[in-house]
């Protein structure tokens, strides 16, 4: 199994740099720490923790708390942390601190901070701001008149995405890691406030967390979803299939229970917005599909009900995400997709098998998921291979080619896997045009044939000046290897990603 901290090297560094921002300025620095349920926020603030070697304090809300409670469970935890046995080495005596609420709570924290640099987390904001109204304005309050005079690093945690932002609000543009490189950014808690959105472990990480080759390495990393909570749980150097057989015996499986709790704890009630993430874990990714699957016996979910909800799915939630046909003139129709992979296997597949698992039936639950395996792969590698690509630009033929997407016809009968272009949407220019093949078989002549004729209905692809490449599971065979300008594999795939 995956012993230790997997992967996270990038996001320790940039926190440690953040650090020293504070210790060299003599003043507080803050970032928000967002992501989804299971993405490792806790374990990366509780690992940066641990080896910063300053004192520090973790504090993690408990979901539905009273608001006396909460405060309560604070105050203790400052009062049995480091930074109050460093404020008693230093002659400070936090015993006298009367303690009504959280502004009483947040001046305790201050009195207990030390002049050297110290690191105060919270964990599970969200849950603190709703359980009570005046907890963030007192955070407020105190970071800009106390903790902001001290060289503390506040790490804000949470789960709850659209929550987070509008707790941490004005940091527009710092949802990725480069964003913590650029100090001075205006946010909720001052000058120094940013956001890290944490997103899943790539493949290169969960490959090299589990020690596997590539092509197994972009299996576990679909099947997982790139969760830190279902990656510990498996074996080294075991392929994702022959794991996802062995948890059929174990319906208590982090493989089930881990998306199962991350749909519950995004979807709690059984409403339209659950029917559609329904939907779209069942196949039906079209606009009008999902209305007529999600709708009632009688009806579709009404458009005007319906186009909100996907766009809070996507935009709030960060549930599903979205693509549209890539070229030089727009299309349609827009597919609809999960943006977990682990919660669209589990929708797919492991919630049948876990079905049966319940019921003593692990054979039948195999026999399910090996039935339903190759096909899921195929269609759920496809994310992965043109995420690669992107990151691969520069590397390929077309460095000019940052956004790379796929094509089809409004009724599906042309399809286009792989299509490279200078943006998205709505491309000035497409450099390539591609196939992939994730089916265990090579890419061959027949294969070829059909990217030659369907390639030059991608609007904007020209075939006397594009290129045109593939990428295969399986290698390739017969004039596909030398006439494609580019063959990938998955040694290609998972080296894209930063390990």
């Amino acid at each position: 199994m995956a012993t230790g901290f997997v992967g996270r090297k990038s996001e320790l560094a940039l926190l440690t740099k953040r650090l020293d921002l504070a210790r060299a300025s003599g003043s507080g620095v803050a970032v928000a720490i967002r992501g989804r349920h299971q993405a490792g926020k806790s374990r990366l603030a509780q690992e940066f923790c641990d080896a910063a070697g300053v004192p520090y304090l973790y504090y993690t809300a408990a979901k539905g708390a009273s608001p006396l409670a909460a405060v309560r469970g604070f105050v203790a935890e400052v009062r049995e942390s480091a930074l109050a046995r460093s404020a008693s080495q230093a002659g400070r005596d936090l015993t006298d601190h009367a303690v009504s609420g959280w502004p009483d709570a947040f001046r305790l924290l201050a009195a207990a901070l030390p002049d050297s640099p110290s690191v105060v987390v919270l964990d599970e904001l969200p849950w603190l701001a709703e359980q009570d109204p005046v907890f963030d304005g007192a955070l407020q309050a105190t970071w800009d008149r106390l903790l902001s005079q001290r060289p503390v690093l506040l790490l804000l945690v949470g789960s709850d995405l659209a929550a987070m932002e509008r707790l941490t609000a004005g940091q527009d543009g710092l949802d990725t890691l480069d964003a913590l490189d650029t100090p001075d950014t205006p946010g909720a808690l001052g000058a120094h406030a940013d956001s890290l959105l944490l997103g899943p472990l790539n493949p290169a990480e969960v490959g090299a967390a589990l020690h596997l080759s590539p092509a197994d390495a972009i299996d576990a990393h679909l099947v997982s979803g790139g969760l830190p909570g279902i990656v510990r749980a498996w074996p080294a150097g075991q392929p994702a299939l022959e794991f996802a057989e062995g948890q059929c015996e174990d319906p208590a499986s982090p493989l089930f229970c881990v998306p199962e709790t991350a749909l519950l704890t995004e979807l709690p009630a059984p409403d339209a917005a659950r029917g559609v993430i329904e939907a779209v874990g069942g196949g039906s990714r079209t606009h009008a599909a999902i209305a007529a699957e999600a709708g009632s016996r009688t009806a579709a979910i009404p458009s005007g009900t319906l186009s909100p909800l996907l766009g809070r799915l996507i935009a709030e939630k960060r549930v599903l995400a979205i693509d549209e046909p890539l070229s030089t003139r727009g299309g349609k129709p827009a597919l609809y997709r999960l943006a977990d992979s682990s919660l669209g296997f589990y929708l797919e597949i492991g919630r049948a098998a876990q079905e049966r698992a319940r019921r003593g039936r692990p054979v039948s639950a195999v026999a399910l998921v090996r039935r339903r395996w190759d096909a899921w792969r195929a269609r759920s590698a496809e994310v992965v291979v043109r995420e690669a690509l992107s990151r691969a630009a520069a590397a390929l033929p077309w460095p000019e080619a940052a956004a790379v997407g796929g094509w089809w016809t409004r009724t599906f009968e042309t399809v286009i896997g792989i299509v490279g272009a200078d943006r998205s949407p709505g491309a000035r220019t497409v450099y390539y045009a591609g196939a992939i093949t994730w089916l265990g078989r090579p890419f061959g002549d027949a294969d070829l044939g059909a990217l030659c004729r369907d390639a030059p209905f991608v609007p904007g692809f020209d075939p006397a000046t594009g290129g045109l490449m593939a990428v295969s599971l399986g290698g390739f065979s017969g004039d596909a290897a030398s006439r494609l300008a580019v063959r990938w594999g998955p040694d290609e795939v998972v080296a894209a990603y930063p390990a």
